[in-house]
């Protein structure tokens, strides 16, 4: 009887290892099984999310990735408001640019034009001298309170991302700094707070962004003021040779040496600024015809905008159709069908 159990209890160890065997099987089919699903299950969800609409930010802080944190926009924005920036920096430079242009103001009117012995050429120069001063500081004026195409501050909210109705893959970019949707070709502007359309750059001398609104007169602005420092230039070189050529008490109604160094100064403020503005001058234009504003050209965006001709581009910026108002500060461009911008790319 003993024989028999011990022979029983031989057969049933002999079983176990063929039994734990199986076990292993069946949980490694198991496994297999749930991870192929929960792969299928990942997949889909992962298909369902890319579908979904997203909304990036720009510098993934997660402080600003929720849009009930922003505080929706103002309900009636005045579009004639005008528009200001109260930076120290950009206060001092306006403030320098006027009293240069004074100052020539004053060099030309009073020494050079004033004393001179032709009544014809103290008026043909006076005119032709004080008209582009007026436009000039026109031009700044306009440039400096002009919004330059601002985004309206805090509309990353639910309604309006839901109101833009995006469609599967669409992708609206969000500021994390002014709490706003950027649209296409916009950038945030540090100095003024707020995302501008199609900035070009923050130019300290007209406080303010140079961007979509303003370039025009930005652009005039700079022509402006290279014309009347050539001009200013050509009038000190008649006026030396005229000096040379006669008595100093006579040309003019300040001592000679009071003369001589008023005119030294306007020539060195003359060819400084008539370089400097002729560079900005080409530029700007050369960024209007290739449509692509400096910032874009610093950081070699991908253009992802329509190609338009280079006449076209003059027209989006100084109005449709050409005509004289191109060069009149006080004349408002109508961009026309071609200033259109979206917020999903």
């Amino acid at each position: 009887m003993s024989m028999i159990w011990l022979l029983h209890l031989c057969l049933n160890l002999a079983e176990i290892p063929r039994v734990f065997v199986h076990c292993l099987r069946h949980q490694n089919a198991a496994q297999q099984h749930l991870d192929k699903h929960g792969d299928e299950s990942s997949k889909c969800s992962r298909m369902k999310k890319s579908l979904a609409p997203r909304c990036r930010d720009i510098e993934r802080q997660a402080g600003y990735l929720r849009p009930e944190h922003c505080a929706p926009p103002p309900a009636c924005p005045h579009s004639d408001a005008m528009w200001f920036i109260w930076d120290c920096c950009g206060l001092v430079c306006a403030v320098i640019t006027w009293c240069l242009v004074f100052y020539a103001e004053f060099v030309v009117v009073f020494v050079m034009l004033l004393p001179a012995k032709s009544l014809l050429y103290s008026l043909i120069n006076g005119v032709l001298f004080n008209a582009l001063a007026i436009l000039a500081l026109a031009s700044h004026a306009r440039a400096m309170c002009t919004d330059p195409g601002a985004v309206p501050k805090g509309n990353a909210t639910k309604e309006f991302i839901e109101s833009l109705q995006l469609k599967p893959g669409q992708v609206v970019y969000k500021c994390p700094k002014c709490c706003s949707i950027k649209p296409d070709r916009a950038h945030h502007c540090s100095v003024c707070k707020r995302c501008i359309r199609k900035m070009d750059h923050h130019c300290p001398w007209v406080n303010n962004c140079v961007g979509e609104n303003n370039q025009k007169y930005f652009v005039l602005f700079t022509m402006y003021i290279a014309l009347i420092s050539l001009h200013s230039l050509l009038m000190v070189a008649f006026h030396f040779i005229f000096c040379f050529e006669s008595d100093w008490t006579k040309c003019s109604s300040f001592s000679p040496p009071a003369t001589v160094i008023l005119l030294i100064l306007l020539c060195f403020e003359g060819l400084l600024f008539l370089i400097f503005t002729s560079v900005m001058f080409g530029t700007q234009v050369h960024s209007i015809c290739t449509d692509e504003t400096g910032i874009e050209q610093l950081k070699k965006e991908e253009k992802r905008w329509a190609k338009r001709t280079k006449w076209m581009n003059m027209r989006v910026v100084f109005g449709h159709p050409f005509s004289i108002a191109w060069l009149s500060p006080f004349a408002t461009p109508d961009h026309g069908k071609a200033n259109l911008y979206q917020y999903v790319v």
